[in-house]
C-alpha cells in the first residue's frame, strides 16, 4: 500500500510538471482505488481520462445530474451520453415500469 502512495505522489508531482501521461495514470490509480472525489478534482484540472472514467460511472448508474456536471467541465462524451439517456424511451426494457 505504501508504494501506491509513492506512486501517487510521484504521479501528482509529475502532473503537476504538465506530463499529461502521468496525469492519465493518475486518474487510473485513483479509479481503481475507487476515490470518486478525487477523480472529480482531476478533472477539475482538465483530466480527459478523469473525465472518460466519471462519464463512465455516471452513464452506468443514470446519473444525470453527474453527466450534466462533467459535460459542464468540458468533457464532450459526458454530453453525448447525457443526451443518449435523455433520448432513451420512458419504456425501455431494461427500466423498471412506474408504480
Amino acid at each position: 500500500m505504501a508504494n501506491m502512495n509513492a506512486d501517487r505522489e510521484t504521479l501528482r508531482e509529475l502532473a503537476d510538471e504538465g506530463n499529461e501521461a502521468a496525469l492519465d495514470r493518475l486518474a487510473d490509480l485513483v479509479d481503481e482505488a475507487d476515490d470518486v472525489e478525487e477523480l472529480s478534482e482531476l478533472l477539475d484540472e482538465g483530466s480527459m481520462r478523469a473525465g472518460l472514467l466519471l462519464t463512465r460511472r455516471a452513464a452506468a448508474s443514470g446519473d444525470l445530474r453527474e453527466l450534466q456536471r462533467i459535460a459542464d467541465a468540458r468533457y464532450e462524451e459526458a454530453g453525448n451520453e447525457l443526451d443518449r439517456l435523455l433520448k432513451e424511451p420512458a419504456d425501455a426494457p431494461d427500466r423498471a415500469p412506474r408504480a
